[in-house]
Order: C-alpha cells, then sequence, then structure tokens
C-alpha cells in the first residue's frame, strides 16, 4: 500500500483498512490525502476483528487450511466479479 501510494499519480486515496494503516501512509507520504473508507455496513478502519488477525494466524490457517468457509456455489461466482474487479484494478 506504501508503494502504491508513493507511486500513484492521484493527490486522493480512499482507503479501506485498519486505522494503523492509514496513520502509517500519512506518515510516509505526506504529500497525498488519505480518506478513511468506511461502508454502510462496515468501519473497516476500526474493526476489532481485523485488529484480531496477525500473521501467524494467517500462517496456521495456511497450513491446516481451517477454518474453512462453505459458501454455495452462485454466491462464489457471483463474488467473483467485483474480486476480479479490484485485481485488476491492482494491475494500472
Amino acid at each position: 500500500m506504501i508503494k502504491y501510494a508513493r507511486e500513484t499519480p492521484a493527490k486522493r486515496i480512499i482507503v479501506v483498512t485498519e486505522s494503523g494503516m492509514l496513520h502509517r501512509l500519512q506518515r510516509e507520504v505526506p504529500d497525498k490525502t488519505f480518506i478513511a473508507g468506511p461502508t454502510d455496513t462496515c468501519a473497516c478502519n476500526d474493526c476489532r476483528f481485523m485488529k484480531m488477525n496477525t500473521i501467524e494466524k494467517v500462517r496456521d490457517a495456511l497450513k491446516t487450511l481451517s477454518p474453512a468457509i462453505d459458501l454455495p456455489a452462485e454466491i462464489r461466482t457471483a463474488a467473483l466479479t467485483p474480486i476480479q474487479r479490484m485485481l485488476d484494478w491492482s494491475k494500472r
């Protein structure tokens, strides 16, 4: 995120992540304006659940493939479009 913020020509960037990253972005890229991007249903920048994630928990989940989340195929298919769009935008 820091690298993207430094390299993008945009002067204003909407950031939807925990508030610690927002503060770091403001400190390391002071010439840009960062806008915290909560949604109608979630204020991700202050989410207590996001702060519970650790690199060790991610590592362990990848090792054991658990916990597992089972979603119906129709939901997975519908979710693929916005996820693919996000990934495509990140390549620009």
